[in-house]
């Protein structure tokens, strides 16, 4: 029954016109700001841990921003998960940096292309996997009906999606070892074990290891990738930065602290259109109070 739900809640989002999805989303968020829900709580906690600095009053205007941003990646997922290659890539009015996978790639090294929860994440998977052989890391959905749903959403532009576990894991080291591309969600915790504290915003996040790891044993560059949201449902720019040049070669902890750096200083430059309702700070270090 969830399953016929979100088919038919999809078929009709994808009805909308962009600008239209996105003023909805705004709706739906600014009703997240007022009224009492996990998500305000979850952000709210967030953005008082990373912007300490901010007045009351600014970071609750950040915060009301936020959720209308969350609103907005809510609605438009009828767009992203069923609009044709055509109609989607002409909401794409710019891209700046991609030229870095290129170069990367005419030297015989495949490109790690990390995308956090930074504007619409899933147009940047998109994008990339119609220009780019493209394999990504993905974790499947809690409701195990959605799988089929999501996975083809994802793949039809040619991505080929792997779970995170052993296999998907080679699964990218061939990808790499063949020049191509991978792609990989960066601000997730990973598993116990597989992961090391580094800061984000100064505050200690269980960071992965696993982009240090495939950069290290095959040579791949590391991209930050994200599509920041247009005003006024105009459509998307999208950003690609490269990673300093020894990332590959630094030890895992301080690979974890590089490229939170990264991934901090792009969403410095659009906090509100940061995830800031995932609970990014479940994991806490030894003898660490938690903070939701």
């Amino acid at each position: 029954m969830r399953v016929r739900l979100v088919k038919w809640l999809l078929r009709l989002l994808a009805v909308l016109p962009l600008p239209v999805a996105h003023a909805f989303g705004s709706a739906l968020g600014f009703m997240l700001a007022v009224l009492p829900n996990s998500v305000r709580q979850i952000s709210a906690i967030n953005l008082a841990l990373c912007y300490p600095e901010l007045d009351a009053r600014v970071r609750a205007r950040l915060l009301r921003r936020s959720l209308m941003e969350t609103g907005k990646t809510m609605l438009e997922m009828g767009a992203m998960w069923r609009w044709d290659t055509t109609r989607l890539m002409a909401k794409v009015r710019a891209v700046s940096g991609l030229e870095l996978a290129d170069a990367a790639r005419r030297n015989g090294r495949g490109v790690i292309f990390i995308s956090p929860h930074l504007g619409a994440w899933e147009m940047v998977g998109l994008y990339v996997s119609a220009c780019l052989p493209m394999t990504t890391l993905y974790r499947p959905p809690r409701l195990a009906a959605l799988e089929e749903l999501s996975r083809s959403a994802r793949a039809r532009h040619g991505a080929h999606l792997v779970a995170t576990d052993a296999g998907g894991v080679r699964a990218l080291y061939q990808a790499l070892r063949h020049n191509e591309v991978v792609g990989i969600l960066p601000d997730q915790n990973p598993e116990l074990g597989s992961g090391v504290f580094a800061p984000f915003f100064g505050i200690p996040a269980y960071t992965m290891v696993l982009t240090a790891r495939l950069a290290r044993k095959t040579g791949a560059t590391l991209i930050l990738a994200y599509a920041e949201r247009l005003p006024r449902g105009a459509g998307y720019h999208l950003h690609f930065h490269e990673a300093p040049a020894d990332f590959a070669s630094t030890d895992p902890e301080q690979a974890a602290v590089m490229m939170n750096q990264l991934i901090e200083a792009a969403v410095r430059a659009h906090p509100e259109q940061y995830q800031w309702s995932y609970k990014r700070f479940r994991i806490r270090p030894e003898g660490a109070a938690g903070v939701y």
